[in-house]
């Protein structure tokens, strides 16, 4: 019989709501454990709640001191997909120890959960590309409108997983000990967890903001007649990876994960979907009629002048790639902003 229970850590936000309503639709028995502490999450949760009446459960818990809560809810499930977290390099810099707490303390007590639980579930970690730090070693070439790699081979296929490990800021220090932390717990203590070093996911439910999701914020901003405010030159280049195609690759984890066990893999849209910041505001501007104007500050510390995943890996163990060109998915998150311009203005 098929797995059909899920929990959902950090389940309204923006990737969980989409993981959420994708496996709700094919059936499952999904728990949503938040805190509810983001912009947009009670919304994404009313949304949810409304659609999937019958196969969505919310269960209000903070990662890092309800213990109890998390630990029984771990307990009823057979597969946890951990996405709570502090996002933000600027939140990160201004409070240490909240991000410190969030992302280390927090991914410790799931593991701990999932470990002291009788059915020891199948745990997904959403981690992120910001392990690699600024990537000082790789020497790049500015164009008139982005930034390349001069190493070719990079330009051709991105960051691989032998990259050198190099956290900076605490928003690295933290989700990269955290990346860590799940790895080892399979390796230690023989949990089924795998990890996701995430580049630029984008799409619908995402209530963007300046210090991140920078995709969703562009669109909205530029639908809001707001000021954009660009941290460097807007050369800055990002694979970007449609948030459908993730949750499709945490399906086909769960169904494989003797395949995946123990390892860390680098997942983004890769080479074929790249952009720069004054790219994409060009892209709005050209094909979706959204313009807006743009004020320059100096660029923030630890902020990656490129960062392209290179997926090989994962393609070769699980047969999984990006499927939605940045055309499709850009489409498909503007037209979802616009439907819902109230709801996200009323978030500003």
């Amino acid at each position: 019989m098929p797995m059909k229970k899920m929990l959902i850590i950090g389940g309204a936000g923006f990737i969980g709501v989409n993981t959420a309503r994708y496996f709700a639709s094919r059936k499952w028995h999904v728990t949503v454990l938040d805190d509810l502490s983001r912009k947009g999450t009670k919304k994404n949760l009313a949304w949810l709640e409304r659609d999937y009446p019958k196969n969505i459960r919310f269960v209000k818990a903070d990662i890092v001191s309800d213990l109890s809560i998390l630990g029984r809810q771990v307990g009823l499930h057979e597969v946890v997909i951990h996405l709570a977290a502090q996002v933000a390099v600027t939140t990160s810099i201004n409070q240490p120890r909240k991000d410190f707490l969030v992302n280390v303390v927090g991914t410790f007590n799931v593991l701990e959960a999932v470990r002291l639980s009788k059915n020891r579930p199948i745990l997904l970690y959403s981690s992120t590309n910001k392990v690699y730090g600024s990537l000082p070693n790789l020497p790049v070439v500015a164009y008139k409108t982005r930034y390349v790699f001069k190493d070719k081979n990079k330009n051709k296929h991105g960051i691989d997983e032998n990259s050198p490990i190099d956290f900076h800021s605490p928003y690295g220090c933290s989700k990269g000990a955290a990346d860590h932390y799940v790895v080892d717990y399979s390796r230690i203590y023989g949990l089924k967890t795998v990890v996701f070093r995430q580049s630029c996911i984008y799409g619908e439910y995402q209530f963007g903001v300046e210090d991140q999701g920078w995709v969703a914020w562009f669109t909205i901003a530029s639908l809001l007649k707001k000021k954009l405010t660009l941290y460097g030159n807007g050369k800055q280049v990002r694979d970007l990876l449609y948030v459908g195609d993730l949750v499709s690759l945490y399906e086909k984890a769960i169904h494989n994960i003797d395949k995946v066990n123990g390892q860390a893999f680098n997942i983004g849209g890769g080479p074929k979907n790249t952009l720069s910041l004054i790219e994409l505001i060009e892209s709005l501007r050209k094909d979706h009629k959204l313009e807006t104007s743009v004020i320059h500050l100096s660029v923030r510390a630890g902020d990656q002048p490129i960062f392209v995943a290179d997926t090989r890996k994962i393609l070769k163990i699980l047969g999984w790639s990006p499927r939605t060109t940045i055309s499709e998915g850009l489409s498909k998150l503007v037209a979802w902003t616009r439907d819902h311009q109230k709801d996200v203005e009323g978030l500003q």
